[in-house]
């Protein structure tokens, strides 16, 4: 019933990742992890992002960044933004997304290498975009980082990651995180209440 679009390398997926895992196991609902690239997003229909963060010293990008280490602590997180390096080319994680995701069997793998990579960018101020980082992810995580090296190689998960991104933006997604429930759209790590009240009036409709 839910469907999330996300992306390793934007701080408010990571505090929607976090919170909206307890809010199904409250509804006993199922989510959909899709995972995107956001800057493929951006790119096409939302170029504006790009100047706005031209300067982060502006009365909006400095509440962002306070607003960002407010609702992360509020989740119980520690987030670090922007990273040193930001934004960070993501494809490799979020491909190492959809390999692990695509099994049932590896599907716990999936959340605790989705959850690690998080924090690893965010907390730990790693360059996610590197090859080490992502071994040693894997290493710590027990995924055999050699099939994990091959498997991110596949042409269907490139192909795959390419299509949930052309599937978010023609569902109407302009950044991450993007939630639907059926097909009413939510954005953005402050929308989970209304989500939450999405999914209670779908069972009685």
């Amino acid at each position: 019933m839910i469907d999330f679009y996300f992306d390793c390398s934007s701080p408010w997926s990571y505090l929607a990742f976090r919170n909206i895992q307890p809010l199904a196991r409250e509804l006993d609902v199922a989510i959909t992890w899709k995972p995107v690239l956001v800057g493929g997003i951006f790119n096409t229909v939302n170029q504006g992002i790009y100047a706005a963060r031209e300067s982060w010293d502006t009365p909006k990008m400095r509440y962002a960044r306070k607003d960002v280490h407010d609702c992360a602590q509020e989740a119980g997180l520690s987030i670090h933004f922007p990273p040193s390096v930001f934004p960070v080319n993501s494809v490799k994680a979020m491909r190492g997304c959809l390999w692990l995701a695509q099994d049932a069997a590896t599907q716990p793998q999936f959340l605790a290498f989705a959850e690690a990579t998080f924090k690893a960018y965010f907390q730990d101020d790693r360059d996610i975009s590197q090859d080490a980082v992502l071994a040693d992810l894997c290493q710590q995580l027990g995924i055999d980082a050699e099939a994990f090296a091959q498997g991110i190689a596949q042409a269907d998960i490139k192909d795959q990651l390419k299509h949930n991104t052309s599937e978010a933006i023609q569902r109407g997604a302009f950044g991450v995180p993007t939630v639907f429930v059926g097909d009413d759209m939510y954005f953005g790590n402050d929308r989970l209440h209304l989500v939450r009240s999405a999914v209670l009036r779908a069972r009685t409709s």
